[in-house]
């Protein structure tokens, strides 16, 4: 593996109660976080191609524990995705891009068995211990709206100066209760990724 990684954390959201009303099933969130070397922190490089190649890496690592954790924890099966990347003060968020985008998408699409949608994402800059947020959108439909979530993402001690935090995650389901109407996954066509 050329990427470089400090720390992987794997985090199970289970949402019981919303509203003040019970959640059955409960919604299952899961997301899996690398802290990764920046091998670009603190310089500017044309060719960001070797970041390509650890999305790639990261493509197939990652889902695989999210997964596991989210079917562990009573998950049905896979109904939304995202991914995101948390860039050190010293990276770029091309630097994100580079890993988050060519590359990631194909191995975390295999591991489901599918997903005709573009996986939403997220790119920020942060200190060690900030908040970042992975978006979720349904995996066959984007125009789901109920799926349209999230999940939050920290890392204590990442990522510093010279470290990418780079995560995905999966949702079994939508969000709790939901109910501002659009398109449900029970009317999904899965022609296009969109409807």
């Amino acid at each position: 593996m050329s990427a470089h990684i400090r720390r992987i954390l794997t985090t199970v959201e289970e949402t019981l109660i919303e509203g003040g009303r019970p959640v059955d099933p409960p919604v299952r969130r899961a997301v899996c976080a690398a802290v990764i070397r920046n091998p670009f922190a603190g310089r500017f490089v044309e060719d960001l191609s070797s970041l390509s190649e650890i999305g790639a890496e990261l493509g197939d690592l990652l889902p695989r524990r999210a997964v596991a954790a989210l079917r562990q924890a009573g998950g049905a099966p896979v109904e939304s995705f995202g991914k995101a990347a948390l860039v050190g003060e010293d990276g770029e968020l091309e630097h994100a891009a580079a890993i988050l985008h060519p590359r990631l998408g194909a191995p975390f699409r295999d591991i489901l068995g599918g997903g005709a949608a573009l996986i939403p994402s997220s790119k920020k800059r942060g200190g060690v211990g900030a908040p970042f947020d992975v978006p979720l959108g349904h995996k066959d439909a984007a125009r789901v709206r109920s799926h349209f979530d999230g999940i939050e993402a920290r890392v204590p001690d990442g990522p510093r100066p010279d470290e990418i935090v780079v995560a995905v995650a999966v949702a079994a389901s939508g969000r709790p209760h939901p109910r501002v109407g659009g398109l449900t996954k029970h009317e999904i066509e899965g022609k296009d990724g969109e409807r």
